[in-house]
């Protein structure tokens, strides 16, 4: 069926329903191209009222909800789409990257599974398959799709990244490593990703070869001098090397960036109490609990009580923080150390006896039983 409209010189023109969408068609991508999306949506709604089940239209309304942040929308589209068009690659491709936004991980994998059987050696899809196989803790298959990609192309950054990750996921270290140094290698430490340095700064940390993490922090702070990560980086790095002053100086250039940080707060009173500025470490530590509860900050001011002689007030905090946090070894080995300053030896095994009823083997505390069993 033909429509009749009016030409700029006056006079009546037939154009046929599918010129008219095709017109509304590549007006529609252009809008999209230039994150017009409801404009788009315009264009798309006249095609789809002329023609129902128009898969450029479906596909071009998905993008349009996609890209506005509409997923639960766009998926609506994307499936009317593969209704009509069972094997349409991009409605595919957006279904799986809504479903990937919405964090349902495994149904985006079976998404790009599908895709994958139309195109197999699309690397971006399989990298995403990856990194959602990763998502849902999948070592295997995670792995198993981003070597497949390393055989199609051997440097590819974003499988090599990905591994990378999946191997740090998975505490193991070393194999991260061997993923994120490649990117160096074949880029140089001058130009690769500044989230590459301080994942390897990371691995390091974590495996607390301290010296090579500051190496790599500190080239990820030479390169961006506000990064996060790579400030909290140098200063657990000087913290695991103990050398508190140093690590202060992070601590304190976080805190400016933000105070109410709980995390860096204990670590600056940790710094304190170690230089043995015992007023300013107590401050640091009131400031976190000021924030809410915090067992580290709890630990260091019964630790400052303990050092001063205030073996009653050490005791009853670290008493209840074993209670609130009955898993965590440090409240049990300070309450035995306390007991064994006033030369109470029979509860300070006690209090080691009532972490291990837990069922948790600590080497530390394990250590302490058997030197007060000599």
């Amino acid at each position: 069926m033909d429509e009749q409209i009016l030409s700029e010189n006056g006079f009546h023109t037939e154009i046929s329903r599918h010129e008219i969408a095709a017109e509304l068609s590549r007006k529609g991508y252009q809008l999209l191209k230039e994150n017009k999306n409801e404009e788009a949506k315009v264009c798309f709604a006249k095609i789809l009222e002329i023609d129902a089940g128009n898969n450029y239209a479906l596909v071009g309304m998905g993008d349009a909800s996609r890209k506005s942040n509409m997923f639960n929308d766009a998926v609506c589209y994307y499936e009317r789409c593969l209704d009509h068009h069972p094997g349409n690659n991009y409605a595919l491709f957006g279904l799986a990257d809504c479903y990937k936004a919405l964090n349902q991980h495994q149904k985006a994998i079976d998404i790009w599974i599908r895709y994958l059987e139309h195109d197999a050696g699309n690397i971006t899809v399989l990298t995403r398959v990856a990194g959602a196989y990763r998502k849902i803790h999948d070592f295997k298959n995670s792995k198993m799709m981003y070597l497949r990609v390393l055989e199609m192309e051997e440097y590819n950054a974003y499988a090599i990244i990905g591994l990378g990750h999946l191997h740090y996921d998975f505490k193991e270290y070393r194999d991260a490593l061997f993923y994120w140094e490649k990117m160096v290698e074949t880029r140089s430490i001058a130009s690769v990703d500044i989230r590459v340095l301080t994942s390897i700064g990371n691995c390091h940390r974590k495996l607390k070869s301290y010296d090579d993490g500051i190496t790599y922090f500190d080239a990820a702070l030479r390169r961006d001098p506000e990064n996060f990560y790579a400030l909290f980086g140098l200063g657990d790095c000087y913290r695991g090397l103990n050398q508190p002053h140093h690590s202060l100086e992070y601590w304190n250039l976080l805190l400016k960036k933000d105070p109410l940080n709980k995390v860096i707060l204990t670590r600056a009173g940790d710094a304190y109490c170690a230089l043995q500025k015992f007023e300013k470490a107590a401050e640091y530590y009131n400031r976190a609990l000021d924030i809410e509860f915090d067992t580290y900050a709890v630990l260091g001011l019964s630790i400052i009580a303990k050092i001063h002689g205030r073996f009653d007030e050490a005791i009853a905090a670290l008493h209840d923080l074993a209670h609130k946090d009955p898993k965590n070894h440090r409240p049990y080995l300070e309450l035995a150390d306390c007991y064994e300053k006033i030369g109470n030896r029979q509860a300070a095994i006690a209090a080691l006896r009532d972490f291990q009823r837990h069922g948790i083997r600590n080497t530390m505390v394990i250590e302490r039983l058997e030197k007060y069993s000599l």
